[in-house]
């Protein structure tokens, strides 16, 4: 088993957008959370059209977009919208990693990217929104050294969830 994760993890590459990028970063977030927590085609609109949104006025002296890589099909992403990144930090956003890389490392070099990233451009923070029950997604956060600051029902996923926002200092 060891070998076949060793092999897995070579195949798979981080890069930045590739052709396809945005429908299967919207079908990930889709069907896990449609799986896990009944969201629905509210949120998969919400996905989409942010994506699509903050690809059209994508700016590398801000913005960061990165994707996982595996056999040419993209399994996990994570972005960096720094539209308000001198003002407010920049904001992180699509974050997900496919349940076949799932535990393998990818979350977390997905982290060391953006978070990098942001160094490199001096933002003073970085911010996220989630919700409460995404264990996994939390201990990574913490991790990586964000914290919470914000928690209160709301409905802003289309579902009624505990929604957080969790912030990292930079500087």
């Amino acid at each position: 088993m060891a070998h076949k994760r060793a092999i897995e993890m070579a195949e798979a590459r981080i890069m930045g957008y590739t052709p396809g990028a945005i429908g299967r970063i919207v079908e990930m977030h889709a069907e896990y959370y449609s799986k896990a927590w009944g969201f629905g085609q509210f949120f998969e609109i919400k996905v989409a059209t942010g994506l699509c949104e903050f690809l059209s006025r994508f700016d590398e002296a801000r913005d960061g977009f990165w994707t996982v890589v595996r056999e040419n099909r993209v399994e996990g992403s994570i972005a960096i919208d720094g539209i308000k990144g001198v003002s407010e930090g920049a904001h992180l956003r699509w974050f997900i990693v496919s349940s076949i890389l799932r535990g393998r490392g990818f979350g977390n070099r997905l982290l060391d990217e953006a978070i990098a990233f942001c160094k490199s451009r001096h933002f003073s923070r970085v911010y996220l929104f989630t919700f409460e029950g995404l264990e996994a997604a939390r201990h990574l956060y913490e991790k990586f050294g964000f914290h919470l600051v914000r928690e209160e029902e709301g409905n802003s996923w289309g579902t009624r969830v505990d929604e957080q926002e969790f912030i990292l200092d930079l500087g």
